[in-house]
């Protein structure tokens, strides 16, 4: 084993090594255990019959059910991503700001919203449009999921662009004060780009995590996936069947987006790599061979 490899922590010996194997198969055989539990009480209770499975292999399910839930899902967590990026390029930029009072209300806004769970947030908001009208009640609980992740994911996204910022070299700020940029011409063209592009993997993860809470939804009357399932489970009486269905759906979007951004962290990396200043002495060196 290789030195690099023993920096954080010692190698484990072949007594630990036995000890971390017979770990591992005593934590597979309780999660094993376990899921033939939940089978066979699934299976007692019938669950698995063809009877219970067979709504999803109609098309009118899908149609009537799953497959509107699944757009609904989608749309409120496509809108709230747009807005939350809107929102936390407007609120990371001003938690950098040269003015006090600008730094200070965007600080304020981003530890509240930041803290506040998304439930809490979209039940607020659902009042409040109810109460005073704001939108109209076929796009009320729609309003409500989209404006609650937007403040809390917004929140969120502030703080990563703005560790993304924090973390580029100094002399990029520098040499662009020395070429006379002002502070929002040097934000715009030069460090939020950067920034943008080294914080892209953590901002698709925020993204993951504004679809998955806009399950939430189903709190405020929102008929999203998980909801349409329900509704689809009341009519034929196959709620667990449902659910798994959905939670297959879920996973596999997640699932996908995760790759996504594993993708895009890889081929930032590689393009950095590309894009490394070459050594002057190696240059030098092969332009001189170049010349004899």
């Amino acid at each position: 084993m290789s030195a690099e490899s023993t920096v954080l922590c010692d190698a484990p010996g072949p007594r630990a090594r036995t000890r971390n194997r017979l770990t591992a198969i005593l934590f597979i055989a309780i999660l094993a255990a376990i899921a033939i539990y939940v089978i066979t009480v699934l299976a007692a209770n019938e669950q698995f019959t063809g009877e219970k499975w067979s709504p999803f292999v109609t098309w009118s399910t899908w149609t009537g059910y799953i497959l509107p839930g699944l757009w609904r899902t989608l749309a409120a967590a496509a809108v709230s991503i747009v807005l939350s990026l809107i929102l936390g390029a407007v609120l990371g930029i001003g938690r950098l700001s040269d003015h006090l009072w600008v730094r200070a209300v965007s600080s304020v806004f981003v530890e509240v919203f930041r803290a506040i769970p998304v439930l809490i947030l979209m039940v607020f908001t659902w009042f409040l449009f109810a109460i005073y009208g704001i939108f109209p009640s076929s796009m009320l609980a729609f309003a409500a999921v989209v404006t609650g992740l937007t403040l809390y994911n917004g929140s969120v996204m502030a703080e990563i662009l703005r560790s993304g910022i924090n973390s580029l070299p100094k002399g990029q700020t520098e040499a662009s004060m020395a070429l006379g940029l002002r502070k929002s011409q040097m934000m715009r063209i030069v460090l939020l780009p950067q920034a943008i592009t080294a914080m892209m993997p953590a901002l698709i993860s925020q993204m993951v995590v504004a679809l998955k809470d806009s399950a939430l939804g189903y709190i405020i009357g929102y008929s999203e996936v998980v909801r349409s399932g329900l509704l689809s489970a009341s009519r034929y009486g196959n709620y667990i069947p449902a659910l798994i269905v959905v939670a297959i759906i879920m996973i596999l979007i997640n699932f996908g987006l995760s790759n996504l951004a594993t993708y895009v962290e890889r081929r930032l990396r590689q393009g950095r790599r590309a894009t490394e200043p070459a050594d002057p002495e190696k240059t030098e060196q092969a332009a001189s061979e170049n010349l004899l």
